[in-house]
């Protein structure tokens, strides 16, 4: 019988620090939930000496992994300390060594998940990561459990706060992207390369994650059709305004007769839609299934608490499987081969913004590429613009699919009339 739980901490930076002070904090509930109490054996620092955001008790703190991976009186390992592979390591060396794991890692799951949850079920452990999606949005739990009876058949939404943040402030404020990001790294929501979350790589991982659980399928970070916001404008934003939608980096992942399509890009959505209101750091995922319908989570992306509270819930479940004796039982392999679309069976309708030469025949030659790929248009804007003898075209298209779009880029971006493609983006429907 389980008497009392003892953990172990791989890192002690922000999300570290906020997952000690729940569980220092909150130890009276945190017994009442579990049925037991729950100790905090040792903790992985790189400093021992170090000034902590948290009151420690300095007899936790080691600079010796094996103190908390090979520990015997350990029974969960809480690993925040970031990287992949070096916590892809010790994550593998304390389930081999019986040690039941919690990672916030997005970025070792997204590329490591399928491995390291296998040799979970191979030790009888279990190996849970709510946190690495969406901060403390409980979304995967929502998956593997709440909706397990359902067909999940579309995952849409904005699952990085940094850009959401970014594209908020350049939308409602008319401030370009290097002040917002610089802003944004001020305030901590970006990091001093914020390649990862401005070019799409944070959110790809997160939807890879959500697209192998929510469609049980092996997917991989290389299967995710990626872009970023670094260059998003103002003008983009406006013609967005004047069309009736905002601009947002979205997560989508979608599945039709046992093939899907993933991707992260910016892209246009309906005023209307719930997730053009989510604003400034805050995550939303939207979820179809077939039998509920549509469901939505709302919540702060990341944070101290926010994700340490996500880590902490999976505590919590990790130490109630302890008790039911049933830990290592909830690992299931994927139920169906990984199919991906092609271009040709991916819908969509797009958005195109270019300069063109202002001369007679221009306007029309540009229409005709699109008729010539049975592409007709929704909404259509053309203006002169400063430089002289060029004209700014505006599109909307009506529905089509990416290959016939593709197609189309690629003749405008060789036509003699059209002297640059400015912005070209999906468009979601209403």
């Amino acid at each position: 019988m389980v008497t009392h739980v003892s953990v172990g901490l791989l890192g002690l930076g922000t999300v570290g620090s906020g997952v000690v002070r729940m569980i220092e904090g909150n130890r009276e509930e945190l017994q009442h939930r579990v049925g037991c109490p729950v100790f905090i054996e040792k903790i992985l620092v790189q400093n021992v000496d170090k000034e902590r955001l948290v009151s420690i008790n300095n007899e936790w703190l080691t600079q010796h992994p094996e103190d908390v991976i090979q520990n015997p009186n350990i029974q969960v390992v809480i690993e925040v300390m970031g990287g992949i592979e070096l916590a892809r390591e010790y994550i593998t060396l304390a389930l081999q060594n019986k040690k039941h794991v919690i990672t916030a890692n997005k970025d070792l799951m997204a590329l490591y998940g399928a491995e390291l949850l296998q040799v979970a079920h191979e030790n009888e452990c279990d190996l849970f990561y709510e946190a690495s999606v969406a901060g403390g949005i409980p979304i995967i739990r929502s998956l593997v459990d709440g909706l397990a009876s359902d067909k999940i058949t579309k995952m849409m939404g904005i699952v990085n706060g940094t850009t959401n943040y970014i594209l908020t402030k350049m939308d409602k404020q008319q401030r370009n992207y290097e002040e917002v990001l610089k802003e944004a790294q001020d305030l901590g929501y970006a990091e001093a390369d914020p390649t990862s979350d401005v070019e799409g790589i944070d959110a790809a991982r997160k939807m890879a994650i959500l697209s192998t659980l929510g469609f049980s399928m092996h997917i991989h970070l290389d299967d995710v059709s990626v872009s970023g916001i670094s260059k998003v404008t103002q003008e983009d934003l406006e013609y967005a305004r004047q069309f009736g939608y905002t601009l947002k980096l979205i997560g989508n992942a979608k599945k039709d007769n046992g093939k899907v399509e993933i991707s992260v890009e910016p892209t246009l959505l309906p005023d209307s839609h719930p997730l053009a209101s989510v604003q400034n750091e805050y995550n939303a995922v939207y979820v179809y299934g077939e039998s509920v319908g549509e469901t939505m989570f709302f919540g702060p992306g990341a944070g101290q608490l926010p994700t340490a509270t996500s880590v902490v819930s999976d505590l919590v479940a990790v130490v109630k499987n302890m008790r039911l004796g049933v830990n290592g039982k909830s690992v299931v392999a994927p139920q169906f081969d990984k199919q991906l679309k092609q271009p040709n069976e991916i819908d969509g309708k797009f958005f195109y913004r270019l300069y063109v030469k202002d001369e007679a025949g221009a306007f029309s030659s540009i229409t005709s590429l699109f008729a010539l790929h049975d592409i007709s248009l929704e909404k259509l804007i053309q203006s002169p613009v400063d430089h002289k003898g060029v004209a700014e075209v505006v599109i909307v298209t009506h529905g089509t699919n990416k290959q016939q779009d593709s197609h189309v880029y690629n003749l405008l971006r060789d036509s003699e009339m059209v002297q640059e493609i400015k912005s070209h983006y999906r468009v979601e429907g209403a």
